[in-house]
């Protein structure tokens, strides 16, 4: 592959991504299409089937593109040594993203979609979910080595004790999602961590 036909190709690609996100926000996930994500990135729909097999996977890239522009690298999160007030940023943050009309639609489409595709829950496990809990595990590592939580818990099923009632409040719309909730979750995970002497 020459250089320019790697730049178009990659110019291709962006617009298909891009259009698939904006059309997303305008239309909703039941009405997106193949063929009308081709129509406004002005390519040819066996463009898109040659490097996407659904349009759920052209909706999980859009979103990787989309994380890689605003991270510009492997995700990390705060590490101030205040365990409890890193937290509460990480998730106040993350509420406002699932709040922000620009990115709920598209996030409950690929919700949708990884509940479905075993082969897209995969990738998504791999590609953009595997990186942020790595980064999560190694901050509660950290708080481990720090002594600020217990040193025998499972960090796997910490992170899911964490985030995992945003999310879950999130997909089921069974409460209002703000800031005080998010609060909320990390004073009571805390607290259950905490080693013994801690909570005396």
């Amino acid at each position: 592959m020459t250089p320019n036909t790697a730049r178009r190709r990659e110019t291709s690609r962006r617009a298909i991504l891009t259009a698939a996100f904006d059309l997303l926000q305008e239309t909703g996930y039941a009405k997106l299409s193949i063929e009308g994500i081709a129509a406004r990135a002005g390519v040819g729909k066996q463009t898109i089937y040659r490097w996407w097999p659904s349009k759920g996977a052209v909706i999980f890239d859009a979103f990787l593109m989309l994380s890689e522009a605003t991270e510009g690298g492997p995700p990390t999160l705060p590490d101030t040594g205040d365990l409890a007030a890193d937290l509460t940023v990480v998730l106040r943050a993350t509420v406002e993203e699932m709040n922000d009309p620009r990115y709920e639609q598209p996030m409950r489409a690929l919700a949708t979609e990884i509940a479905l595709d075993p082969e897209l829950a995969a990738a998504y496990a791999e590609r953009l979910d595997g990186p942020l809990k790595k980064a999560k595990r190694q901050r509660l590592r950290s708080a481990q080595q720090a002594g600020q939580i217990a040193d025998d818990i499972d960090l796997n099923v910490a992170v899911d004790m964490i985030w995992g009632p945003v999310l879950n409040r999130w997909l089921q719309r069974s409460g209002p999602l703000t800031a005080e909730y998010a609060d909320l979750v990390v004073s009571t995970a805390l607290n259950g961590l905490r080693p013994r002497r801690s909570r005396q």
